[in-house]
């Protein structure tokens, strides 16, 4: 073993623990440690200093081996309707199956008619909405300032900090939707709070998207103008 180097292992577990810290999916977290482990390990074994470093080692390898196992066996069992895997792809791509199965699980989907206002201008956001099919009217002060259709979320921009929507939305048509209460989305949360970051990252999409459109539609009026 002369030619062993275990300055190469030890930085190598290291940049992989560097990585790991900037994951945000769980399941993620898990590899990266269990790989930082069995990058350490040959470290460990000959030049450690001692056996109980060695197992110390060696057990962080096993744990999360086997904690993605059951995860990965978990997976497998989990089903997503049409519906589902639609607001998963758009929305949820950031979550593992599981999670995501147990965050759609929070809300409902439902049938709703045409006219039926979904959020109240200067009034917290009673629901966070996903618009499988159909479309909606934002207007603010009873004048039309944007429009949604099919994949959008609504009231994603106050319904975890409860502050006033800033515009009413309205149906257009009749629609497919899912929802979950603002409490028991603050609540589901506040248990998960790995879960959050990558909700964060999936509602910034989307407000960018609206940005674009309302950006579009002022610059086309400008033109007809």
């Amino acid at each position: 073993m002369a030619n062993f180097d275990s300055a190469w292992f030890l930085y190598g577990a290291l940049a992989l623990l560097l990585a790991t810290s900037f994951v945000v999916r769980i399941d993620y977290v898990r590899i990266g440690l269990a790989a930082a482990a069995l990058v350490a390990l040959p470290l460990a074994l000959f030049r450690g200093p001692g056996v109980g470093y060695s197992l110390l080692v060696l057990a962080i390898l096993v744990v999360n081996i086997g904690i993605l196992a059951r995860l990965w066996l978990r997976g497998t069992k989990i089903r997503f309707s049409a519906e589902d895997e639609e607001l998963r792809r758009q929305h949820f791509a950031g979550l593992g199956a599981a999670v995501a199965r147990d965050l759609i699980d929070q809300g409902h989907w439902i049938s709703a008619k045409r006219g039926e206002v979904l959020i109240r201008e200067n009034q917290a956001a009673p629901s966070l909405f996903y618009l499988s099919e159909g479309q909606a009217a934002i207007l603010r002060d009873g004048v039309e300032v944007g429009r949604l259709s099919d994949g959008a979320l609504i009231g994603e921009a106050t319904v975890l900090d409860g502050t006033h929507a800033t515009g009413t939305v309205t149906l257009g048509s009749n629609a497919r939707l899912w929802f979950v209460p603002a409490a028991a989305l603050r609540a589901y949360l506040a248990a998960n709070p790995g879960v959050a970051g990558t909700l964060h990252e999936g509602f910034a999409r989307a407000l960018r998207v609206k940005l674009a459109s309302a950006n579009t539609r002022i610059a086309d009026r400008s033109v007809i103008s």
